[in-house]
C-alpha cells in the first residue's frame, strides 16, 4: 500500500537548485556502467595469462558485458514506461551486484565471460532510466544541455576506473576489481532507490504487458528519421568504442606503457571527451544539435583518414597514436550529447522504450566494434580503421536525414515547473 500510494504521488519535477542535485545524481548512477567496463582494463593480459588463453579470448568477456549492456537496455526500458523510472533501477543494479560477486569466482574464461554479460545486463538500468528521466523534462536543445552537463559527471568513470583499476592490480589480483565493483553496485543501488526522484508518474505510464512493448517498438522502428538518428548514436559510441577495446594492448603491448602509465594516458583521453562535452554547451548557444554533429562526424572522418596513414606506416610512435585519438575523442564529445538529444526529442510519450533503443544502439555498436579491433590485430592500425569507419559511417546516416523537429526546451510539465522555480 505505501508503495502504491508513493507511486501515486510523483517526486515533483526539478526546479532551481534540484535541478543540478538531479544531473549530479543521474551523472552518478551512468557511471556504473562505464565502471562496470573500463576498471578491468589494465588487467586483460594479466587475466590472458592466468587463465593460459589468447587477447582475443579475453577481448570477448569485454564483448559480453556490452552484449549484456545492449539487451538490457531493450528490456529495462519498456519496464520503466510500465513501472516507473525508480523500481526497474533497483533490480537491475541487484543483478549487477549479485553478478560481480560471482565473477571474483569465476574459474574459467568462458564463466567469467558469460557472468560479465549478466553484469552488463544490470549496469544496463542505469544507464537507459538516466536517459529516460532526461527525455521526461526536456526536450530538443535542453536536452542536449542537459546531456552535456551530465557527461561532465559522468565522465569521472572513465577517467577514474582505468587507473583505479591499474592502482588495484598493484595491490591485489585481478579478481579483486570484481568485489570493488560489487560494492559500487550497493552504493549506486541504494542512490536510485533513495535519491532518485521519480519523474514518470502513474497516469504518464504505458499498459502492461508484452502487446503494448511490442506495439510501441513497433511505432518507433516506423519512424526512420528516429531510426537513423538512433543508428547515429551507436555509430558515435563505436567511435569510442573502439579505442576503449584496442587501447589497454596497443598502449601497454605495442608501446610498453605500464599499467599506471596506461591509466593516466586513458584519462587524458577522457578529459578531452568530457572537455569537448562542456564546450558542446556554449555551441549549442549559436548551432543546432544536428550541425555540430555533422560537421564533428566530417572532421573526425577527415582525421581518421590520415590516423589510418600514420598508422599503416608506423611513422612518429605513440604520439602518432595519441594526438589523432584525442583529436578523434574531442569530434566525439560533440556527437555523444547532441545526436541522443536529437532521437530523443520525436517519442517522448515512449522515453523509456526510445532510450532503450538509442542505449541498444550505442552498446551494440561497441559490442560489434570491440572484436573487430581484436581481429584485426589489437593494433594503432586496428584501431584506427574502427574509429575513422565508425565515424565515416555515422557522418553518412546523419547527412542523408534532414533536419528533424526537437527544437523545443522543456516539456510542458517540466516548463511549467521551471517557472514556478
Amino acid at each position: 500500500m505505501t508503495s502504491s500510494i508513493r507511486d501515486a504521488e510523483a517526486d515533483a519535477l526539478p526546479e532551481g537548485g534540484s535541478r543540478l542535485r538531479l544531473v549530479l545524481i543521474l551523472g552518478v548512477l551512468t557511471a556504473l556502467g562505464p565502471f562496470t567496463v573500463d576498471m578491468y582494463l589494465p588487467a586483460l593480459p594479466t587475466i590472458a595469462a592466468d587463465f593460459h588463453t589468447t587477447d582475443a579470448a579475453v577481448q570477448l568477456t569485454l564483448t559480453g558485458t556490452l552484449i549484456g549492456l545492449a539487451i538490457g537496455q531493450l528490456v529495462v526500458g519498456p519496464l520503466s514506461d510500465i513501472y516507473g523510472r525508480r523500481r526497474p533501477l533497483v533490480v537491475g543494479t541487484v543483478l549487477h551486484v549479485g553478478a560481480s560477486v560471482a565473477c571474483f569466482f569465476a574459474p574459467s574464461i568462458t564463466v567469467l565471460g558469460a557472468l560479465r554479460t549478466f553484469q552488463g545486463f544490470g549496469a544496463a538500468a542505469t544507464g537507459v532510466i538516466a536517459m529516460a528521466v532526461v527525455r521526461d523534462l526536456f526536450v530538443g536543445r535542453a536536452a542536449a544541455v542537459v546531456l552535456s552537463r551530465l557527461m561532465l559527471v559522468m565522465g569521472v568513470a572513465p577517467i577514474l576506473a582505468p587507473s583505479v583499476g591499474g592502482l588495484l592490480l598493484t595491490a591485489v589480483s585481478w579478481q579483486g576489481v570484481f568485489l570493488l565493483l560489487a560494492g559500487l553496485g550497493i552504493l549506486m543501488m541504494l542512490l536510485g532507490g533513495y535519491a532518485m526522484p521519480e519523474t514518470l508518474p502513474p497516469s504518464s505510464r504505458s499498459e502492461r504487458g508484452i502487446g503494448p512493448v511490442v506495439t510501441t517498438y513497433l511505432m518507433l522502428s516506423r519512424d526512420h528519421h528516429f531510426v537513423v538518428l538512433v543508428l547515429v548514436c551507436g555509430l558515435g559510441r563505436a567511435v569510442l568504442w573502439a579505442y576503449i577495446a584496442g587501447s589497454s594492448f596497443v598502449m601497454q603491448d605495442q608501446f610498453g606503457l605500464d599499467p599506471a602509465l596506461y591509466g593516466f594516458a586513458f584519462a587524458t583521453g577522457a578529459v578531452v571527451l568530457i572537455g569537448a562535452s562542456q564546450l558542446n554547451v556554449v555551441l549549442l548557444d549559436r548551432w543546432s544539435p544536428r550541425r555540430i554533429s555533422v560537421v564533428s562526424l566530417l572532421v573526425s572522418t577527415a582525421v581518421g583518414a590520415g590516423f589510418i596513414a600514420l598508422a599503416a606506416t608506423g611513422v612518429g610512435g605513440f604520439a602518432a597514436f595519441a594526438l589523432p585519438v584525442l583529436t578523434l575523442l574531442c569530434a566525439t564529445g560533440f556527437v555523444m550529447p547532441n545526436a541522443p538529444a536529437l532521437a530523443l526529442s520525436r517519442h517522448g510519450e515512449a522515453a523509456g522504450t526510445a532510450a532503450a533503443m538509442v542505449g541498444f544502439a550505442q552498446f551494440g555498436a561497441a559490442a560489434v566494434v570491440a572484436p573487430v579491433v581484436g581481429i584485426l590485430g589489437n593494433t594503432s592500425l586496428a584501431v584506427a580503421i574502427a574509429m575513422t569507419a565508425s565515424a565515416a559511417l555515422g557522418f553518412v546516416a546523419l547527412a542523408s536525414v534532414g533536419r528533424g523537429s526537437g527544437a523545443g526546451t522543456l516539456t510542458p510539465n517540466a516548463r511549467e515547473s521551471a517557472a514556478s522555480g
